[in-house]
């Protein structure tokens, strides 16, 4: 036994230990042969029926970690197990699913499918099926947004988007964001415009550059809105941001240069007619006395000396006919299945239209430059534990003249051009006593500069849980953001000159110093808190499908966030959302969606408010009986919604459940010297003990049908009922012994409309496909309760049952006749005007709305109308032709309307006496003596007092208007030529931006938010492009 254990003992010292080794070092590599074998690398391409498909997505199924995507030439290479399934798709186009087996090459022709163009939907706290979607829920590509040369994106909503009423007041730089609603204005006190959530937290949406953008979606209805509780009455904007994708870095690069120049700019009378007119209307005050001599009008009229006779256009001082911007944006995407990231930084620079003065050593011009990026990282920790990083935001300044632009336009208009020139040949600045002169305002007084920058923060984990049951996740995520501003300025006082009358025995004019101004700038600088916000969310998300039927989708979320903007206390929301839907077949979709929401600005107890909906919806169009007519009727979808959601921006003044306490309300002297007098403390605005939330019931029923697989309509019809508006009671008599009125949630708004979108994409053949898209929408609102008297109530004075901000004014009937006068003294049986002026032949005849004989103030009334539009639309097209692409869009709106002078004395031709005002280029179009015509623009002209200016229905102007927002021809590389110079592709293009418009109003741009058209006008641009990728 010895013998036997040394000999082994030494058999394994020596051949066998080494043959052993040398068996298992075999077996290790067969084993790693073996499994690397369980491995295959598969190639092969992916095309449609007219060749190759660039950036279609190869992942293999149930491991969404191993991905590509395919080339320029369509090609892709992945590898996975000979088990494995391999999913192909392509946006526009049915998926396909292959298994691999034995296979190394595999081919795959995608097959076109419209339905799948919106076929997951980004909607409250997620994503949904489109098949799912049963509340009103619209998308819009973002490329549908990148249009036009304007950095803000609230610009490019008007008409793109069903259900966003939108206009645009002003064109200046920096302050040329469009106010938007969506489905309308449905409360008049508080905030009216819709949540905006980027990324699920709430942002500003021109923060952003469109480049940004993945998907932006607009949730209109209860079921859509409800889960965002007290944030979500007035809709919700959910915009996601570009992610990374698995593939090679994909670098994209594009720059734009635009040439601008006004839209249109109000025209005005010359100097020599301005002038006859204040004649003419003199003289028909005093007798054929003349103000101006013939001379005067001469010698202005032919230039004469223009610096004592001037003619001056103010608008044509103030500003030029040229402005320009650039665009540049920077685009990196790619990644691996372990690493993902996108990035995007824009720059954008703007230069204006308002003027300088050259000789200056500092510039006055309206610049505007704003950078913006974001970068967006997503990381596998494991293979089901995703982490992402976002961070973002911009650096904005902008550049101007130290003096507001809407006060230099004001100030163009209330100087007469004949009053001075803007500057004498000889240099000095001329000024009237008391007055102003518009291009010293504009160019002389310095420059202010304004700077915003704002850092967005977005931290998120998903985690998969399938290995609990499968379709279970949950997320977490994270927001800080912060914004800071602050600006500086440079200010001098203008030396200023007596306006001369005449010049000297050598020719020089005969000067006086009105103000001598200051030698040097002066300079102060200031900085905002600025505010910040921070945001925490959990949730837990279920979607599974069994039985191949029974699709089951359920959402669970909790949220708290605070903002401060240096308030007395930041703003905080908290709360929990929910969501469960159910579809059976894809023919029977249920959903029940809540939010228990609380807001603090609310007392204990009352802080939160539970916010549910339902929502059904019926696919017609999968029935079996449906069958035999899909080719025709591919879709046919109905939906219909109910619900609650809620507004904790109601308005008034914020903590309103607290009495508050009104100090310095007169005094006692006390002491023996009467030296001690501490203010009087009384009771302020009274606690409203159950203070709560603006409350909207919104119901909503819809109907989806597409034709042919190539037309696709949506069309739906809305009602809300908004309760508990907060407002300060009025109808309360003062001998209850308030101080102050008490608050209460008393008002009641109704809102109802209609909208409807529809597109119609077709591929003619190979080199030719056409996309026709348009919308419209009209809302239209009725205050139900405004707290007004009883005894009002139903009368032509009352509000309720009218609209909100309707214009308000007197009903012009006509204007007078010579018939209405007896012995140049109104006929005693018409209706007496107690105006301050008695009328006169051609005057404004106002209806005597209560009968009692007399025109007053109490016979104003609602005119009917408001300015925000309430019916917007838009439509265009899509063509592409081989290597060619065009587009266009039009844009438009009706109902809405302006009162046009605003009440000002000086709107009037000739009504300024020659101090004030400058008479519009139509100023001929009036009633004479010789032309008692009733179709005419101006009624009467005075010199001296007169009421035909007040607010009436002769000013009630429509607005509507058609605008070509955008036309654009590109080009684009042919791949091959595109593939030697070293790209992946090269597109040139041409566009037009707000070219023309037609509109039955003619003096000024019907959209910009004036009642006399002088203000910074809207942009019409040329724009060239070019657009690379490597």
């Amino acid at each position: 036994m010895v013998k036997f254990y040394s000999f082994f003992k030494n058999l394994w010292g020596g051949e066998l230990r080494t043959s052993v080794a040398t068996v298992l070092t075999m077996a290790a590599l067969l084993f790693a042969v073996n499994a690397n074998a369980q491995k295959v690398t598969i190639t092969g391409t992916v095309s449609d029926a007219n060749g190759p498909l660039v950036g279609a997505t190869v992942i293999e199924k149930g491991n969404n970690n191993n991905g590509t995507i395919t080339d320029l030439d369509g090609k892709y290479s992945i590898t996975v197990a000979p088990a494995a399934e391999l999913v192909f798709e392509s946006l526009g186009y049915k998926a396909q699913t292959v298994k691999v087996a034995s296979k190394t090459v595999i081919n795959v022709t995608m097959e076109e499918d419209a339905e799948r163009l919106d076929d997951v939907v980004v909607t409250a706290f997620g994503t949904q099926k489109k098949a799912s979607i049963v509340g009103a829920i619209q998308t819009v590509e973002p490329t549908q947004l990148d249009r036009g040369t304007s950095k803000n994106i609230s610009n490019t909503l008007a008409g793109q988007i069903a259900g966003v009423i939108a206009y645009r007041p002003s064109g200046e730089p920096g302050y040329d964001a469009s106010s938007f609603w969506i489905r309308g204005i449905s409360s008049y006190k508080g905030t009216t415009t819709p949540l905006v959530l980027v990324d699920g937290i709430e942002r500003t949406l021109d923060d952003l550059d469109v480049e940004q953008i993945e998907s932006f979606s607009v949730l209109k209805d209860a079921s859509a809105s409800a889960m965002y509780g007290v944030r979500g009455a007035n809709g919700v904007i959910v915009i996601t941001t570009k992610r990374g994708k698995i593939g090679k870095p994909n670098v994209n690069f594009r720059v734009e240069q635009s040439i601008q120049t006004p839209t249109i700019l109000p025209e005005f009378a010359d100097a020599a007619s301005h002038m006859e007119l204040l004649n003419e209307l003199y003289a028909e005050d005093a007798n054929g006395a003349l103000i101006y001599p013939e001379q005067t009008i001469m010698r202005t009229r032919t230039g004469y000396d223009p610096d004592l006779y001037p003619d001056v256009n103010w608008l044509e001082t103030i500003s030029t006919n040229l402005a320009e911007n650039t665009r540049a944006t920077l685009n990196v995407n790619g990644g691996s299945d372990i690493l993902r990231y996108s990035l995007v930084a824009t720059y954008f620079r703007e230069k204006g239209i308002m003027a300088v003065d050259d000789t200056l050593p500092y510039d006055t011009a309206t610049r505007l430059k704003k950078f913006t990026v974001r970068s967006n990282v997503d990381v596998n920790i494991t293979k089901t534990t995703v982490l992402g990083v976002s961070i973002g935001g911009y650096l904005q300044e902008l550049r101007k003249s130290a003096q507001s632009t809407d006060t230099a336009f004001d100030i163009a208009f209330q100087t007469p051009n004949f009053a001075h020139p803007h500057q004498y040949s000889s240099g000095e600045i001329p000024i009237r006593s008391g007055r102003n002169n518009p291009w010293a305002e504009q160019t002389q007084k310095g420059y202010s500069r304004d700077t915003g920058s704002k850092i967005e923060t977005l931290v998120t984990l998903d985690q998969d849980l399938d290995f609990i049951t499968e379709g279970l996740s949950v997320n977490a995520k994270f927001s800080f953001d912060n914004y800071q501003n602050k600006s500086l300025s440079r200010t001098k006082g203008v030396r200023y000159y007596n306006v001369a009358t005449s010049r000297d025995e050598e020719g020089n004019l005969i000067l006086d110093m009105e103000n001598s101004g200051d030698e040097f700038l002066g300079h102060s600088n200031s900085g905002g808190y600025g505010n910040h916000r921070t945001y925490f969310e959990a949730s837990a998300h279920y979607n599974r499908t069994f039985n191949e039927k029974h699709q089951v989708d359920a959402l669970l979320l909790y949220m708290q966030d605070g903002y401060d903007d240096g308030s007395y206390q930041p703003y905080r929301h908290q709360g929990l959302s929910g969501r469960l839907s159910y579809n059976y077949d894809n023919r029977y979709v249920g959903e029940f969606n809540f939010g228990y929401n609380g807001s603090e600005n609310f007392a204990k107890g009352n802080r939160f408010g539970f916010f549910p909906s339902v929502a059904l919806g019926w696919i017609v169009s999968e029935e079996p009986f449906m069958q035999g007519v899909k080719d025709v009727l591919s879709t046919l979808k109905l939906r219909a919604s109910v619900g609650l959601a809620g507004n904790d921006s109601i308005g008034g003044r914020r903590f309103a459940y607290i009495t508050t306490v009104y100090t310095g309300q007169g005094n006692y002297a006390w002491g023996t010297n009467g030296n001690y007098a501490p203010g009087g403390v009384t009771e302020g605005d009274p606690g409203v003990s159950d203070l709560t939330w603006e409350t909207v019931r919104k119901a909503n029923i819809g109907l989806e049908i597409g034709l042919w697989n190539d037309l696709n309509i949506q069309v739906d019809v809305f009602d809300e009922h908004r309760t508990d508006i907060f407002i300060q009671r009025s109808s309360i008599p003062t001998q209850i012994g308030f101080i102050s009125t008490p608050y209460a949630n008393y008002g009641i708004v109704d809102n109802r409309g209609f909208e409807v979108a529809a597109t119609w994409n077709h591929r003619f053949s190979k080199d030719f496909m056409m996309q026709l898209r348009g919308t419209a929408s009209y809302a239209k609102n009725w205050i139900r309760e405004i707290d007004e008297a009883e005894s009002l109530k139903g009368t032509y004075r009352s509000q309720t049952n009218r609209s909100i901000n309707e214009h308000y004014g007197y009903v012009a009937e006509r204007l007078y006749e010579e018939a209405d006068f007896v012995g140049g003294v109104l006929n005693p049986e018409l209706p007496q005007p107690q105006l301050g002026v008695d009328p006169m032949p051609g005057d404004i005849k106002y209806e005597d709305l209560n009968g009692d004989g007399q025109i007053t103030a109490m016979d104003q009334t609602y005119l009917g109308h408001t300015t925000a539009p309430r019916f917007v639309y838009g439509f265009g097209g899509n063509f592409i032709l081989k290597n060619f692409d065009f587009n266009f869009f039009f844009q438009g709106v009706a109902d809405a309307y302006k009162v046009i002078g605003g009440g000002s004395d000086y709107f009037l031709p000739g009504s300024g006496k020659g101090i004030l005002g400058n008479p519009y280029a139509n100023y001929q179009d009036r009633w004479t003596v010789d032309n008692q015509s009733q179709d005419v623009f101006y009624p009467r002209l005075h010199y001296t007092g007169t009421f035909n200016h007040y607010s009436s229905s002769w000013w009630l102007k429509d607005m509507s208007f058609l605008r070509l927002k955008t036309i654009e021809l590109g080009y684009s590389l042919p791949k091959a030529v595109a593939n030697k110079m070293h790209l992946k592709g090269l597109r040139v293009y041409v566009s037009g931006n707000d070219l023309f418009y037609f509109s039955p109003w003619k003096l000024w741009d019907p959209e910009i938010g004036t009642n006399n058209g002088l203000k910074y006008p809207g942009q019409k641009s040329v724009q060239f492009g070019i657009d690379l990728s490597f």
